[in-house]
């Protein structure tokens, strides 16, 4: 069974770092591509980052700069790193991955727990 785990959440001041991982663990043939996701409180849940395997990478316009994602492919491992932290980035980030198991033909999306992050003074 394909699980999500992400660690490294916390609390930091404005204009600080953090970093938050998420590693794919299981029967798993392939990934194709992963994602953060972040949910404030009363919003809709937006996406933050996303990378390929390939490496290619996209941002949500208000975390260019500061935020960048990468891929460690041979441990299943994605990585956010998060500079210059602002408190409208306070939010609950989750994993996304798109697998395919060991066996099965599709690809299906999954996630993770989520971990709180929260930027304040």
């Amino acid at each position: 069974q394909v699980q999500l785990v992400e660690s490294g959440g916390g609390l930091v001041q404005p204009g600080g770092s953090l970093r938050v991982s998420c590693t794919a663990s299981g029967s798993i043939a392939s990934i194709s591509d992963m994602a953060w996701y972040r949910q404030a409180p009363g919003k809709e849940r937006e996406l933050v980052a996303a990378i390929t395997s390939g490496g290619s990478t996209g941002y949500v316009d208000s975390v260019k700069g500061r935020f960048t994602i990468s891929i460690d492919n041979a441990k299943n491992t994605m990585v956010l790193q998060m500079n210059s932290l602002k408190p409208e980035d306070t939010a609950v980030y989750y994993c996304n991955a798109r697998i395919r198991e060991s066996g099965v033909r599709s690809f299906l999306a999954y996630w993770g727990q989520g971990t709180q992050v929260t930027v304040s003074s």
